[in-house]
């Protein structure tokens, strides 16, 4: 910069700039900074109105009294008034209270408290489920049919399904309680997870889960991540090519749904099990299928080796346990890597179905 400093009397600021490949503005900064005078900033003078270190302390005192302690300034300010004193403006004991960082609401507000982030991990079917409640349009406006749904998220197979016309804490209760049996399940064996919606919260729920010694757990607030495996189920039914806008009567989704959840449960190879099949996994016939899988791969590589350019070909593996919420592990390098694992009520006149695959 100085070079430039030195070229610019003889041939001009654009061209020593040009030259020395400098930017002009860099130029003009350089210049202002070393011409600007330095500033001295100075503590704001007191101002003469302002209240002394006594007064001001006698308004603390004042405030932390017994009798004021637990009232707003505008109270003692008015009160003291009425009495025939006066210290100070409302707004200056504000001020004062503020330089002693004693100003807060002290009304009781709501607070959120810290939910904690579920962190499930499933080895092996039946180990951890996870269920949820989708609706469905009717036929005509503002009406809806209510699909329960419990998936186990290890095979992700669909291992109890229900349609309602509400929503109601007692048919989930059934629905559980069915489903439970059907699958054979032990006290202590599972654990059921679910968003936060009234059902799933709910008191009848929840004393049958623990009467069945079912470990209950809930999503965070408006986290649908916390509960991915339902939302991307309910995304896989309502982008099926045949699913209508809308279902003419209850009986109509019903049928839907059979065909559907027999299709996703016997038909559909998952991406997420290796391209089985939920049926497969849940049922332990997944290595069979995989053991079958690689023979027919290892002969069309002795057939064509040349078609396989890196290594022989190998069916995708099923993965070993499946998590919600990966725990977060700090590695040498300081950074943070997931881990990788190697009957209904008389009362009630709903119009219910339910199934549970055996």
């Amino acid at each position: 910069m100085d070079a430039v400093e030195q070229l610019v009397p003889e041939v001009g600021t654009k061209a020593a700039c040009e030259a020395m490949g400098v930017s002009r503005a860099s130029l003009y900064r350089r210049r202002a900074t070393q011409s600007a005078p330095l500033v001295e900033y100075r503590k704001r003078p007191c101002p003469p109105r302002a209240l002394s270190g006594k007064e001001t302390q006698a308004v603390i005192d004042l405030l932390h009294s017994e009798r004021f302690v637990d009232q707003a300034p505008h109270e003692v300010y008015a009160t003291l008034l009425d009495e025939g004193i006066y210290h100070c403006s409302i707004r200056t004991m504000y001020r004062i209270l503020e330089q002693n960082k004693e100003v807060r609401e002290r009304r009781n507000q709501l607070r959120h408290p810290v939910y904690q982030k579920p962190e499930l991990l499933a080895r092996g079917p039946n180990e951890v489920w996870s269920w949820d409640i989708t609706k469905l349009l009717g036929p005509v406006k503002w009406s809806y049919f209510y699909l329960y749904v419990i998936l186990d998220i290890f095979s992700r197979y669909v291992v109890g399904w229900m349609i309602a016309t509400r929503e109601s804490a007692t048919l989930a209760e059934r629905l559980i309680k069915e489903t439970y049996e059907k699958q054979g399940i032990e006290p202590g064996q599972l654990t059921l997870h679910a968003d936060r919606g009234s059902s799933m919260k709910s008191k009848p729920v929840a004393l049958l889960l623990a009467d069945l010694g079912v470990t209950k757990t809930h999503s965070r607030p408006y986290t649908s991540d916390d509960n991915p495996y339902s939302e991307a189920q309910f995304k896989t039914l309502k982008y099926r090519p045949e699913f209508p806008d809308r279902f003419g009567c209850i009986e109509d989704a019903r049928g839907f749904c059979q065909r559907f959840f027999s299709w996703y449960n016997n038909e559909h190879r998952h991406t997420g099990i290796g391209l089985l099949t939920p049926g497969m996994v849940h049922y332990g016939r997944a290595q069979t299928v995989l053991r079958a899988r690689k023979e027919v791969l290892l002969a069309a590589y002795k057939k064509h080796p040349e078609r396989f350019v890196r290594k022989e070909p190998s069916p995708q593996p099923l993965p070993e346990a499946v998590w919600i919420n990966p725990p977060k592990t700090t590695t040498t390098d300081g950074k943070l890597h997931k881990i990788q694992p190697a009957g209904v009520s008389k009362s009630l006149t709903y119009s219910v179905s339910f199934h549970s695959v055996p």
